[in-house]
């Protein structure tokens, strides 16, 4: 472990590729700001396999946050999943509990991702917007269908391969965009730094009713976004949710039990 980590709380993101990402800068920036003695890391890691290691470098960790292709693949790694994960199979964020010896090790799983979507959509909400088409069907999109289920609202999964429980993008009718006000991009196609890439969707059918919400926040404006604006659908970013589940990631982190686990 670096020096300037001995003394200090290790929180950190765990993922691959993590170039995209917010969190460190945010967090870090946070600590300065409130005098926190403790540090943000991201552990770029090509295996999910790796993560013990982790642990065992940084005895100070107490806590990460979870992104792709993780939140799904981390789960049998842990000790226990509170219901926030249990109800949809995804982990985005992990309490660390340690015992009095060296190899007593408690994780716990969490998702913040249903709260901080939730709270991010709702205001954006209106009569007309009451179902929803969920681009991607990984962790994030089953996130976002629990908010939306939580809001009343009725989704449609839209995946590249036909389930029993999705439709394609080639089977995507003018009837069904119509019938969707909210689009949702739960994929990475247009995060950075592939900002030339979207999903293939019809925006043509686009309309000023819809609202295109990409989870995507790097770049501000994705190509999806930038789609939906010009055939005039409101537009918004996944940065206020990242934003909303950081703050829900803190306050698990320092809680003093694991609510709920």
């Amino acid at each position: 472990m670096a020096p300037d980590f001995i003394n200090k709380a290790i929180f950190g993101l765990i993922g691959y590729p993590l170039s995209h990402s917010l969190s460190m800068s945010y967090f870090n920036r946070k600590f300065a700001d409130e005098n926190i003695n403790a540090a943000y890391l991201n552990f770029e890691i090509e295996d999910i396999g790796e993560l013990m290691e982790i642990f065992a470098q940084y005895p100070q960790l107490q806590g990460l946050n979870v992104t792709a292709p993780y939140k799904e693949q981390v789960i049998p790694y842990l000790s226990s999943l509170h219901e926030s994960a249990r109800q949809i199979g995804a982990v985005n964020v992990i309490k660390v509990i340690r015992g009095d010896k060296d190899n007593d090790l408690r994780l716990v799983g969490y998702n913040t991702d249903i709260a901080g979507f939730k709270m991010s959509i709702e205001p954006l909400l209106d009569a007309k917007r009451h179902s929803a088409m969920i681009l991607g069907t990984g962790g994030a999109a089953k996130a976002v269908e629990c908010a939306f289920r939580q809001l009343g609202i009725d989704v449609t999964f839209v995946s590249r391969r036909k389930t029993a429980h999705t439709v394609t993008y080639e089977e995507i009718t003018k009837a069904m965009v119509s019938k969707n006000k909210i689009i949702v991009n739960a994929t990475p196609l247009g995060k950075y730094p592939d900002v030339d890439d979207c999903p293939d969707f019809p925006y043509r059918f686009l309309s000023h009713e819809h609202l295109c919400y990409d989870l995507i926040y790097n770049p501000d404006e994705t190509l999806f976004m930038k789609k939906a604006v010009a055939r005039g659908a409101d537009v918004k970013n996944g940065l206020e949710m990242l934003l909303l589940q950081a703050f829900e990631s803190y306050k698990i982190w320092t809680a003093p039990e694991p609510v709920g686990s």
